[in-house]
C-alpha cells in the first residue's frame, strides 16, 4: 500500500519529524506555512514549500488561509494525488514508539462500545480523570453506561491516542495537567450511534474516506480538527463504517502553548459538539454519495452559524478531487 504521513510545521525539523521520516513503508510530507523557518528540508520528506503550494492546480489550496492548521489539506491533496492508500495525520510535538502505524488492521473482529450517544474513550485506557477535547463538559461527571461485544466490523478512521501529555482540552490543563500514560489494551471500536471526539495528532484514515480529511479552515484554531471528527462520525457510519481508538503510540512533547488562548478557542468545542453530531445526522440522506452528504451536512452547519458561507466554498472545493 502506499502510505502518507501528513504533518504541518513551522520549526526546523523536531526529534518527531526525524523519527517519522526514518519509518520504512511510509512517505512523510511536511506542509510549510508563512512562518515556516527559512530553507526547511530533511531526509526522506517531503517538503511542500508555500511557494511550491502556489504552482499547485488543486482548486482548494488556493483558497486556504495562511497561518492556518487547515494547510495539511495540501499534504492530503498531494498525497491522494500520488496514489495514497492510507494517510496518517498527526503533529511535530507528537514521538513516534517503535510499534507507530504497525500491525493495523481496518477489517476485523474488535472489541466493540455501544452505550451512551457520547462515550469518554479515555476512561478505558486509563483510571484519571481525564477527557478527550470536546468531550461536552455537561458529560464529564455523567455515569457511563455501555455493553461490550465482539463484532466484525470495516474500520474507516483509527484514533490512537498520545501518553504523557494527550489531548485534553483547556480546563483540564489549567485544573489539573497530570502527565497521563495510557494502559496498554485492547483496540476498541465504536457501534452506530455511539461517538467520541477524535482529533488530527495520530489518526489514520483508508482511502475510501479521504473526503472526511477536510479541516475546516475558518473555524478556531483549536475547533478545527474536533469539528471534522464530529462531522465525520455520522457520515462514515451511514456508510457502514466504524471510528476505533487504539492505546497510545506516540509521546507527545506538546510545543509551547498559551492555556488561556486555547480555553478561548475552544469554546466551540464546549458549546457545540452535541448539536454538531444531531445537525449532521439530520442532514445525511440515504443512497447519497459519500461527498454528496458531506456536503449537505456543511450546508445545514452554515444555517445553524457554526461554520460560515466561506468553508461550505471550501468544502466544495475540496470535494472536487473525490467527483
Amino acid at each position: 500500500m502506499n502510505k502518507f504521513i501528513i504533518i504541518t510545521s513551522i520549526f526546523h525539523p523536531t526529534d518527531a519529524v526525524k523519527k517519522f521520516a526514518r519509518l520504512k513503508d511510509w512517505q512523510l510530507i511536511v506542509v510549510g506555512d508563512k512562518k515556516t523557518v527559512g530553507d526547511w528540508q530533511y531526509k526522506n520528506t517531503i517538503y511542500l514549500s508555500p511557494e511550491y503550494q502556489l504552482k499547485l492546480s488543486n482548486k482548494v489550496i488556493k483558497h486556504l488561509p495562511w497561518n492556518s492548521y487547515s494547510r495539511k489539506i495540501a499534504g492530503y491533496a498531494y498525497a491522494i494525488n500520488h496514489g495514497a492508500d492510507v494517510i496518517a495525520d498527526t503533529d511535530d510535538d507528537n514521538i513516534p514508539y517503535e510499534n507507530w502505524g504497525k500491525n493495523i488492521k481496518f477489517e476485523d473482529e474488535f472489541d466493540t462500545i455501544k452505550g451512551n450517544s457520547f462515550i469518554n474513550i479515555y476512561k478505558h485506557f486509563t483510571k484519571e480523570h481525564i477527557w478527550p477535547r470536546g468531550y461536552p463538559l455537561n458529560k464529564i461527571l455523567e455515569k457511563d453506561t455501555y455493553t461490550i461485544v465482539k463484532k466484525y466490523a470495516k474500520i474507516g478512521v483509527w484514533q490512537y491516542l498520545a501518553d504523557e501529555d494527550p489531548d485534553v482540552d483547556a480546563i483540564y490543563r489549567l485544573t489539573n495537567n497530570k502527565p497521563v500514560y495510557f494502559k496498554k489494551r485492547k483496540n476498541i471500536v465504536l457501534a452506530k450511534g455511539t461517538f467520541s471526539p477524535f482529533n488530527s495528532q495520530n489518526t489514520f484514515f483508508r482511502k475510501e474516506l479521504f473526503p472526511l480529511l477536510y479541516l475546516p479552515a475558518f473555524v478556531t484554531f483549536r475547533f478545527t480538527d474536533i469539528l471534522r471528527g464530529l462531522i465525520a462520525q455520522p457520515l462514515l457510519q451511514q456508510e457502514g463504517y466504524a471510528l476505533g481508538f487504539g492505546t497510545a503510540t506516540v509521546i507527545q512533547k506538546r510545543n509551547p502553548h498559551n492555556y488561556l488562548n486555547d480555553f478561548a478557542s475552544e469554546i466551540p468545542c464546549y458549546l457545540e459538539s452535541e448539536r454538531v453530531i444531531t445537525i449532521a445526522q439530520r442532514a445525511i440522506k440515504k443512497r447519497t454519495t459519500l461527498s454528496d452528504n458531506m456536503l449537505l451536512v456543511y450546508e445545514a452547519l452554515e444555517k445553524e452559524k457554526i461554520v460560515t458561507k466561506e468553508e461550505v466554498k471550501t468544502v466544495s472545493l475540496w470535494l472536487e478531487n473525490f467527483n
